[in-house]
């Protein structure tokens, strides 16, 4: 399993959180790339689709991705069908990336449940 998903198992104790915080830290910055990597693909799409300057095509880009929408009127049915694809993407990249950031809290929390429960079973 990758370093950056791996967690204690069942049995282990709670890591320190000194540790948790740095796991945190690796799942922000996966974060951040992904974001990066998101709004590259969305600016690179309206400035070939629709023509938009950089800035033009960062604050649409911004808006889709956050799931505000577009802020410029597309005009061409190219920037039109873009928009379209780079909203699904986008709704589906939220969803993962939010799952990334997530992952090590809800682990953590459920974790420790295991371990107040589990102290006498064998399981």
């Amino acid at each position: 399993m990758p370093r950056l998903m791996q967690f204690e198992r069942r049995h282990e104790r709670l890591v320190p959180i000194r540790r948790f915080a740095l796991r945190m830290g690796r799942a922000m910055l996966l974060w951040l790339a992904l974001t990066v990597v998101g709004l590259a693909i969305g600016m690179a799409g309206y400035a070939a689709s629709e023509g938009m300057g950089a800035v033009d095509a960062f604050v649409n880009a911004a808006m889709i991705l956050s799931g505000m929408g577009p802020v410029t009127e597309l005009k061409t049915e190219a920037g039109k069908l873009f928009a379209g694809v780079y909203a699904i993407f986008s709704g589906l990249f939220v969803v993962i990336a939010t799952g990334f950031v997530l992952a090590p809290i809800l682990h953590r929390v459920l974790h420790s449940f295991h371990i107040e429960e589990g102290k006498g079973n064998d399981d």
